[in-house]
């Protein structure tokens, strides 16, 4: 954000970011952007808050933060040679308290990974706070073969998304 030219403050919102039964990953995206605008918002009454979450999904199944390095393992082994989905889900609530939510989502497509690759990327400790256990910014750009959507979705925040929410908003 601060990269486009838009002043922020970061604020965490302390949710638990759990998975409900029967809930699909965009209803859980989604949810889960609302209510840490929410849960910030009720902070800071009359300030535009931005809540955001992303998370990956692969054959219906999410993929959150890793566990520990096994999971990570897991979880890339998974996306080797596989496309996958990419969805931050964005809420927006203004300074006069209108609420907005909406998504992006990007297909990515990896190539193949060999074991050692997974391995040696696991030892960077760069997958373990990462929803899928990537960084396409990272060390796992190399991976990504193709992308449809926006690549700074996949980084974590789709702009173009976000400066048309704050636009229509009416931030200034």
């Amino acid at each position: 954000m601060r990269e486009a030219g838009i002043p922020i403050e970061i604020y965490p919102a302390h949710i638990l970011e759990e998975q409900r039964e029967g809930e699909g990953p965009l209803d859980y995206a989604l949810r889960l952007a609302r209510e840490k605008a929410e849960a910030v918002a009720g902070k800071f009454p009359h300030r535009f808050v931005l809540g955001a979450d992303t998370i990956v999904a692969v054959g219906g199944e999410v993929l959150g933060k890793p566990r520990d390095h096994e999971d990570a393992a897991r979880m890339l082994r998974l996306l080797s040679g596989r496309e996958h989905s990419v969805t931050t889900a964005v809420s927006l609530i203004s300074a006069s308290g209108q609420k907005a939510t909406r998504s992006s989502t990007t297909e990515v497509f990896f190539r193949e990974l060999a074991e050692e690759e997974i391995q040696q990327y696991i030892a960077t400790g760069e997958p373990m706070d990462k929803a899928g256990g990537y960084a396409i910014q990272g060390g796992a750009g190399r991976w990504a073969i193709r992308m449809e959507g926006e690549y700074s979705n996949v980084v974590g925040l789709p702009l173009t998304l976000v400066s048309e929410m704050l636009r229509a908003s009416g931030f200034q």
